[in-house]
């Protein structure tokens, strides 16, 4: 079988990857985006997570998994493989395509998530304010460590951002409260006010993220809202995830920007009244590409000047790991109106 048969039956499983989790993997269960597992022979557990929407392929495509008591990763036909103990993959495939001509039941509606959650967690503005202020300042903690492994740093200025060593972390409701360090950031509205805050619970040493099943959640009122570094006036940057934002920070510290959390949470931020020229920081993914396009619908029916800002891999902070603040300088220099490299970038 050629790779290219091999990637169009990996595709065909991701589309169908709830029903393909229930009937081979069915000592799991769903939780939000995700199916969760022991691992890829089906044992009873939650290690284990599989993506169950996404784009076709690449990053975060639907139907890959990720065991993290191990560290392996794999699609849809290794699972196929590993639970019905088949060798060669013309039989795998066979049972692939044999599974895929079975009708097969709509796989349960994931919910929009509404302005008080994200990855799957709810709690009030109250609660995340109390979160917040009982975090310490980022400076010398794992969360700093953390950003330094993505490049991010010196961190002069991210007021908005804090570190929580022992931060409440529970997959689900039937599972106990675990405790893991994380990154705290908090959620403000236009006038400054915050209206939530941001967990990502991190790995104890700081490495990385924290081997959980959503090490990313919010609480409180997001709809609108984002994580601010900087005041807005005539000009401002936004994109979806902190660490995003952050990167291209490096290179335009003087720019104010806005974290949002979510491609659906970007696509509805509300504009300062001063505004008139935003910039969208893209990810290359769909929903990236639907959050930039609703979004400058949104600003130039509002007389805002909307600019598309593309990274030239996955995002932005790809692009400043593997390329370096320089080359990220020069990237974004070409995509900026002159005006604004003049005046916010770093030089």
């Amino acid at each position: 079988m050629s790779r290219h048969d091999a990637s169009d039956l990996a595709i065909r499983l991701g589309r169908n990857a709830e029903a393909v989790c229930r009937h081979y993997l069915s000592c799991g269960h769903r939780a939000g985006r995700y199916w969760l597992v022991g691992d890829a022979q089906n044992s009873p557990g939650r290690s284990m997570f599989v993506r169950l929407n996404g784009p076709e392929t690449g990053k975060g495509a639907a139907g890959k998994w990720t065991d993290a008591a191990n560290g392996e990763h794999g699609d849809l036909l290794d699972v196929i493989r590993e639970t019905q103990g088949l060798i060669d993959f013309k039989d795998v495939a066979a049972e692939a395509r044999r599974f895929l001509s079975l009708p097969h039941p709509e796989p349960e509606r994931t919910r929009v998530p509404s302005g008080r959650e994200i990855g799957g967690s709810v709690g009030s503005p109250e609660a995340a304010l109390r979160l917040f202020a009982m975090s310490q300042p980022i400076g010398g903690t794992l969360a700093a460590t953390y950003l330094r492994g993505r490049a991010i740093t010196p961190l002069s200025g991210v007021t908005a951002l804090r570190y929580h060593p022992r931060c409440y972390y529970r997959p689900d409701e039937h599972s106990p409260t675990e405790i893991w360090p994380a990154m705290v950031a908090s959620v403000t509205d236009l006038a400054g006010r915050q209206t939530g805050a941001h967990r990502t619970w991190l790995a104890p040493d700081g490495s990385g993220k924290a081997p959980v099943e959503t090490p990313r959640r919010a609480m409180g009122n997001l709809l609108g809202h984002g994580v601010r570094f900087g005041v807005a006036g005539e000009v401002l940057a936004a994109g979806e995830g902190i660490e995003t934002v952050l990167s291209v920070r490096m290179a335009l510290p003087r720019m104010p920007m806005l974290a949002a959390l979510s491609a659906a949470h970007l696509a509805a931020i509300l504009f300062p009244a001063t505004l008139r020229r935003l910039y969208v920081l893209r990810d290359r993914d769909p929903a990236g590409d639907g959050a930039r396009d609703n979004l400058i619908a949104r600003a130039e029916s509002a007389g805002i000047e909307a600019v598309s800002v593309s990274p030239v891999e996955e995002d932005f902070n790809d692009d400043l790991r593997r390329r370096g603040k320089a080359a990220l300088g020069v990237a974004l220099r070409d995509q900026l109106r002159p005006e604004d490299v003049s005046r916010f970038m770093a030089m």
